[in-house]
């Protein structure tokens, strides 16, 4: 590497020249590369999803009825819940990374990672909106696991960037656990439905999914408060 090529990355105020050397502040060009490819492969998944819609025959084009009873309504099921949350996925991403000061190698790593999982969606999303598939609980399974292994991977995105010391406002860890706490409800959810799926059939397993509609939102309550109550003592 050229003796040059470090000194354009800003070092962080607090670091050693050698750590500095592998940050990149969040108003330099590294940074905002790294933001915008994460931004853009989020993108690309979410066009994926198309994909997984087949064209349908000229005479299912009768009436809505017809037309959904084709194949076409499952896919379009399929495709809403995993826009839904691809979509969530982004946007969970797009506020953990507004929050660090810096990037480090393995914080895009991590991030990497978890990308890795939700480039996956699409393939997975096919089983579980397939007609020939969808009924089957192994299609459940791998969709359940491969959003579960998503948010366990961006939770260990955040840890990394604690570890490295990149957070722009840490809160307390008793804070953060309660934030994981949080975040662990979805998984929950979706590796609970895959014994259902098994035990009453796929339909029940995709079902079991709308859990998060009411725990979700009970969850991320007692969170906010919990998180409020916690840096008010600190």
């Amino acid at each position: 590497m050229p003796r040059g090529a470090a000194t354009r990355h800003t070092p962080l105020v607090g670091t050693t020249r050698e750590s500095a050397e592998r940050h990149y502040r969040r108003d330099s060009v590294e940074f905002a590369r790294a933001f915008t490819f994460f931004d853009a492969v989020y993108a690309f998944a979410l066009t994926l999803l198309a994909v997984n819609i087949d064209p349908t025959d000229a005479a299912a084009w009768v009436d809505p009825g017809t037309l959904l009873g084709s194949g076409l309504g499952i896919q379009l099921m399929g495709f809403a819940i995993s826009f839904i949350v691809i979509a969530v996925f982004w946007r969970v991403n797009h506020r953990l990374v507004a929050g660090f000061r810096a990037l480090t190698p393995g914080v895009i790593v991590a991030n990497l990672v978890a990308i890795a999982f939700v480039v996956l969606i699409p393939f997975t999303t096919q089983g579980i909106s397939d007609e020939g598939s969808s009924e089957a609980p192994l299609a459940v399974a791998v969709y359940a696991v491969n959003i579960s292994a998503a948010i366990f991977a961006q939770s260990a995105m955040f840890y990394v960037a604690r570890h490295d010391g990149v957070l722009a406002d840490p809160l307390p860890r008793r804070a953060d656990f309660v934030n994981f706490l949080d975040s662990m409800t979805t998984p929950l959810v979706f590796l609970a439905s895959i014994p259902i799926a098994y035990a009453f059939g796929a339909d029940w397993g995709r079902l079991t999914w709308l859990l998060l509609v009411v725990i979700g939102p009970l969850s991320g309550t007692w969170a906010s408060r919990r998180v409020a109550r916690i840096r008010a003592e600190a």
